[in-house]
């Protein structure tokens, strides 16, 4: 079959050259302006895409967990800052058990602690961890030991809630801090007392746990809510083209496995962490008095409200002022004359602002701030406003 051409512009009769150019001006348009739609509809699907969350990122799977592990044991090598025998007598007690278990006879000797701490061991086992893998622990004094620079922790048994010993941790004390002291002058930087051992500890005993044969499993949301565990079951039910998860409370998604993957439950769970959804929050204020921190949600929202906000300050000032008699007064006695000055100052360049109804963050952020209000000013104004009945939002104190 001959393909059709495109004839010359100049073999075209004249009559019909305007109705040829006229039809590829539109169909040029045309495409113009597809091309302006694609793009809007990419540029909002990214936008979209970007604001998304993987649902690994918003729940934890049941099974796949740490577990918390705990141990007492000493440090020893320290240079003179170790615990001493009169506030720290568990410290004794414990080396010289140590050392009877070593078959060294101590009972009757006089031992001195200086260059030995009592601490307590902690780390988390990692899941699924197996026998003989290394994890990190951290070492604490519980004396009172000055710092544990230089000290090498000794064999520590690692216990679980249990009480079975899953671990055990022995190697040399890595710490931030120091302490150096003199005569009159004290100098310490960062904790010199909670040191880490990186790998420090050798896993004794697995915990057990058959993933690959569960039939059902939960998936735990770590921040709690409604509209996000409903769209997470959505999320998982599109892609695996069935029913196989449902929202059951605002903490937990029961997920069914589907038949095609039993016997593979690791895929499944691979391939639902990866898929992205929008997670919704309540609209919430956390307010620290304590440091003056304020933290608002981005669905926090006002009522049509004014807000005024004025400072006075009243200042005392105390200047006594010395009397004296006169010079060969027989009689005279000098005496300190009190004198207060007493002034008050009020800000009139304060004014009344009024926010409108649904402002956003923004504005409210914007409006306090152009009122010249600061962190702790503002707390009292939310939580006046949440008075009125115009913020909604929950206010949360820390």
């Amino acid at each position: 079959m001959r393909s059709r051409k495109t004839p010359p512009l100049g073999s075209i009769p004249p009559r019909n050259r305007g109705y040829i150019i006229e039809r590829l001006l539109r169909s040029l348009r045309r495409g113009f302006f597809m091309c302006i739609i694609a793009s809007l509809f990419l540029g909002q699907f990214a936008m979209v895409a970007h604001s998304a969350s993987r649902i690994k990122d918003l729940v934890d799977f049941e099974g796949i967990r740490e577990n918390q592990l705990v141990g007492y044991g000493l440090v020893v090598g320290l240079n003179g800052t170790g615990d001493s025998l009169n506030n720290s007598p568990f410290t004794k007690q414990s080396l010289q058990a140590l050392l009877e278990r070593l078959g060294v006879n101590t009972r009757e000797s006089d031992l001195r602690t200086a260059n030995v701490a009592a601490v307590m061991v902690t780390g988390n086992l990692p899941p699924f961890s197996t026998q003989g893998t290394r994890m990190d622990i951290t070492v604490s004094a519980i004396g009172d030991a000055k710092s544990l620079q230089g000290g090498t922790l000794l064999v520590t048994p690692l216990l679980a809630a249990d009480g079975n010993t899953y671990a055990v941790g022995q190697g040399p004390v890595a710490i931030s801090g120091f302490k150096a002291e003199g005569e009159a002058a004290t100098v310490t930087r960062g904790v010199p007392t909670v040191g880490r051992i990186a790998n420090g500890a050798i896993i004794e005993r697995e915990v057990k746990y058959a993933l690959k044969d569960r039939r059902t499993m939960r998936l735990a949301l770590r921040n709690p809510d409604l509209t996000t565990a409903k769209r997470i079951a959505a999320a998982i039910n599109t892609y695996t083209s069935e029913r196989a998860a449902a929202a059951i409370d605002p903490a937990t998604v029961r997920l069914d496995v589907p038949y095609s993957y039993r016997g593979d439950i690791i895929s499944l769970l691979t391939d639902i962490e990866q898929l992205r959804i929008k997670p919704d929050q309540q609209a919430k204020v956390i307010i620290d008095e304590h440091t003056g921190i304020i933290v608002m949600g981005r669905d926090v929202k006002i009522s049509t409200v004014a807000i005024s906000q004025g400072n006075l300050t009243v200042t005392i000032a105390e200047t006594p002022v010395v009397s004296q008699p006169e010079p060969l007064s027989p009689n005279g006695e000098t005496v300190v004359v009190p004198r207060t000055a007493v002034g008050v100052a009020d800000d009139k360049d304060k004014k009344l602002a009024i926010l409108a109804n649904g402002v956003t963050l923004r504005d409210l952020v914007d409006g306090l701030n152009a009122l010249g209000i600061g962190p702790r000013d503002m707390i009292s104004i939310l939580q006046a406003i949440k008075s009125a009945g115009a913020l909604q939002a929950e206010i949360e104190v820390m």
